[in-house]
């Protein structure tokens, strides 16, 4: 049995035409089993014994050395499992494409990109760029950054500016980046209200696209906000809301004649001749929020001298000790088709004025909020003298009781019915406990928001 076995192995190795030190040894001892069995042969045929019965460690010594033979059966020869289990030959690299390692240089072949194709047989990069571009007008905005991080074109495309006509950044605590790639793709409407806005580094020369912009109670520089502001020259609604100013901010916004909405309430860090010279270039101002703010007796005439006649909403409450009626009766002079005046807070104002204000023949909204110096007596002929009067706030000035007495005087009037001020605030107040905060501008929605 072990001579049989050491006759198969060396078959296999010399059908597998392998070359090694085992296998030469391997030959050695088959030679020498070929001297001992060639005189067990001869012994054989002389028996009478025929080729045919010879043993299988003789028929495979006579493959090996050459040694003639009538037939051989199957069941004596691995041939056949030996090439199935053999490795497939190496294909010789071709002579047109030269040597891999020409000159004694390593060569790194780069294989080709493959295009990824879908079951249908239509491949991205064959889509125009119009479809693509329609296809990314349909994502939310952390949808089309992550497209812009695929390849080239597909950036290109994803920041085109009509994806990017209105942009909500509001929840965004770090604002410099976003602020940066916003501005850069062309934004028309942003909207970034109590955010930490940082100095934006706008290394692209040439003038912004902002036509509306909100960065109500955000905290901002005001360098940072001047690198912004005096880049726009198309502005047509802005909102600054307590935000702290200078000089130059104000005279960057002189540099929009379009603007049609202002709302500067509770600012501060400007002077009176920088607030006349900017509401003196805005002749198209219609809505105007300058309540609250660090005011002093030359800022109020500053401001009723220099208003535009085109004025039609105006807030100008938080004056107590700054506005006087001699400020009323210009403001009426200059402004006599007033649909919105508050002037809430002013205690320095008594029932005179109420001889000025009917001579506004516009007049819906009127707001004369903790106007102590004003009598009940006085308010209840309101509604006779303004007959144009729709809406009357008086918080702070009538009680509950006196409230229903008032009402039955002036049945027309809705008293009390708005205690939050809407002029020219990007997004009014909403009803307490809503479930879906209002994030609308200016009474439009922007189309990309930042979601969380």
């Amino acid at each position: 049995m072990t001579r049989h076995y050491v006759m198969k192995t060396g078959a296999c190795a010399v059908a597998a035409g392998l070359k090694s030190p085992g296998l030469e040894r391997r030959e050695k001892r088959l030679g020498e089993i070929w001297d001992l069995t060639a005189g067990l042969s001869g012994l054989l045929r002389n028996s009478g014994m025929s080729e045919d019965s010879l043993p299988l460690q003789e028929l495979s010594c006579q493959k090996r050395f050459g040694i003639k033979r009538k037939s051989l059966g199957s069941e004596s020869t691995p041939t056949d499992l030996v090439l199935l289990r053999s490795p497939r030959p190496k294909q010789p690299w071709p002579a047109c494409l030269g040597k891999e390692n020409r000159e004694g240089r390593f060569v790194l072949a780069r294989r080709s990109r493959r295009r990824w194709r879908s079951n249908s047989g239509v491949s991205w990069d064959h889509l125009p760029d119009e479809l693509l571009l329609w296809i990314c007008g349909c994502l939310p905005l952390p949808d089309l950054l992550r497209v812009s991080a695929v390849c080239r074109r597909w950036r290109r495309l994803a920041l085109d500016e009509s994806l990017w006509v209105s942009v909500d950044l509001e929840g965004l605590t770090q604002t410099g980046p976003a602020l940066r790639l916003v501005l850069s793709t062309g934004v028309q409407r942003l909207r970034c209200p109590r955010a930490f806005v940082e100095e934006p580094d706008l290394s692209e020369p040439g003038r912004l696209q902002l036509v509306d912009l909100d960065l109500s109670g955000s905290v901002v520089s005001p360098s940072a906000l001047r690198s912004v502001v005096c880049r726009c020259s198309r502005l047509r609604r802005l909102s600054l809301e307590a935000l702290p100013l200078s000089d130059d901010v104000l005279s960057c916004l002189a540099q929009n004649p379009d603007l049609l909405q202002l709302n500067l309430g509770g600012c501060s860090g400007f002077s009176a001749t920088a607030l006349a010279a900017t509401l003196g270039s805005c002749r198209r101002l219609e809505q105007l929020n300058i309540s609250w703010c660090s005011f002093s007796r030359n800022h109020v005439q500053n401001l009723v001298e220099t208003l535009s006649p085109s004025v039609t909403h105006l807030n100008l409450s938080g004056y107590r000790d700054s506005l006087v009626l001699d400020d009323v009766k210009v403001l009426v002079d200059r402004c006599p088709d007033l649909q919105t005046l508050d002037l809430s807070d002013s205690t320095l104002l008594t029932a005179d004025s109420f001889l000025v204000l009917k001579r506004l023949k516009k007049l819906l909204h009127l707001s004369l909020s903790r106007c102590y110096h004003i009598h009940l007596a006085a308010l209840c002929d309101l509604g006779k003298a303004i007959p144009s009067l729709r809406f009357l706030d008086v918080f702070g000035l009538v009680q509950d009781g006196q409230l229903v007495a008032l009402q039955d005087d002036s049945p027309r009037l809705a008293i009390n019915a708005r205690p939050f001020s809407s002029v020219a605030r990007p997004t009014p107040a909403g009803p307490v406990g809503a479930a879906q905060p209002d994030r609308s501008m200016w009474g439009r929605g922007c189309r990309l928001k930042v979601r969380f």
